[in-house]
């Protein structure tokens, strides 16, 4: 777990409450503008002849407020691009490489797969959560690694499949991106841990995470929406009990949330990715890459308030 990532939660309480209901009224309204018919699909009959009226719906991503260095609000269901920021700039991840971690587990092998946790855990930067020898089935590792952003869990994970592949950490790391089409993603380890101070555990684009994490919801539904929790919890193979809290404080008020996953390093700054239903099965992810430790959270709130505008044809909700 990255050491920062759980500091000032007391903090965030007021703005998660106001911030809970705005998007809770947001989510409502667009319910409202998907049933009922706007100004411009209403048509008049003037004798023989229809006439459409067409008004342009206001740009509600136009004065977004944003610290972050690059974002994009990315709709998986059309491909299509609402919001971008330097969305194809290459920065460092942080924690964010463990989605692309998971990823390559859960493509190469079955979500029973035995973990055990490896003695090179000790040469990995704490606090640490599991000891050495202790075994949890894939898909339990994975929703604790991912909801309390674990980096022995990543580690062990990134060394099992690696093996299994017979590849290095970074081969294995990029040929599942290469696999997504992922052109601006690469990792050296599988935490996403800064390896010095100028060279980051691991690189991408926002587009590219977007995409990633799209595709771990629809690889891995059950273990997308444990990192939507407050808290996760599993038992080790011996029957040793495991919970953990959430590195985002804000699941509680995101609406229809499939996925949530935080980073943050010295290197990267605050990064958050955010994948939610806009509605009628519609999954949007909405990225944050070099913001700050706090403003990756409100930039996050402001790109899914925005989203939920956007489809409601208004400037602002």
């Amino acid at each position: 777990m990255d050491s920062s990532e759980l500091k000032n939660f007391a903090q965030h309480a007021r703005f998660m409450r106001e911030s809970g209901v705005a998007l809770l009224i947001a989510s409502l309204l667009l319910t409202i503008f998907l049933l009922i018919p706007g100004p411009g699909n209403q048509t008049s009959n003037t004798g023989s002849e229809s006439q459409t009226s067409i008004s342009k719906a206001p740009d509600a991503f136009a004065n977004i407020p944003l610290e972050t260095k690059a974002a994009v609000v990315y709709d998986l269901a059309t491909g299509e691009i609402l919001y971008a920021k330097n969305a194809s700039a290459q920065l460092p991840l942080a924690s964010l490489t463990k989605l692309l971690t998971v990823y390559a587990a859960l493509a190469e092998l079955s979500q029973d797969t035995p973990i055990t946790i490896p003695a090179s855990i000790v040469s990995v930067d704490g606090p640490r959560t599991f000891s050495i020898g202790q075994t949890f089935s894939l898909s339990d590792l994975a929703r604790l690694t991912l909801t309390a952003s674990l980096n022995d869990g990543a580690a062990a994970i990134a060394g099992a499949t690696a093996s299994r592949e017979n590849r290095s950490e970074s081969e294995m790391l990029a040929g599942a991106a290469a696999a997504l089409n992922l052109s601006q993603t690469y990792a050296v380890n599988g935490s996403g841990l800064d390896v010095n101070n100028v060279i980051s555990g691991g690189y991408g684009s926002a587009l590219d995470l977007a995409r990633l994490a799209g595709a771990l919801v629809e690889l891995a539904p059950a273990i997308a929406a444990a990192t939507t929790q407050s808290s996760s919890q599993a038992v080790s193979a011996g029957g040793t009990p495991f919970k953990v809290v959430n590195t985002d404080p804000i699941v509680g008020t995101i609406p229809h949330l499939l996925l949530s996953k935080t980073g943050y390093t010295d290197l990267a700054g605050g990064n958050l990715v955010l994948v939610f239903d806009a509605g009628m099965r519609h999954p949007i992810a909405a990225v944050v890459l070099g913001s700050s430790l706090k403003a990756r959270f409100t930039d996050g709130t402001a790109l899914v308030a925005a989203t939920f505008a956007h489809f409601a044809g208004v400037a602002s909700l």
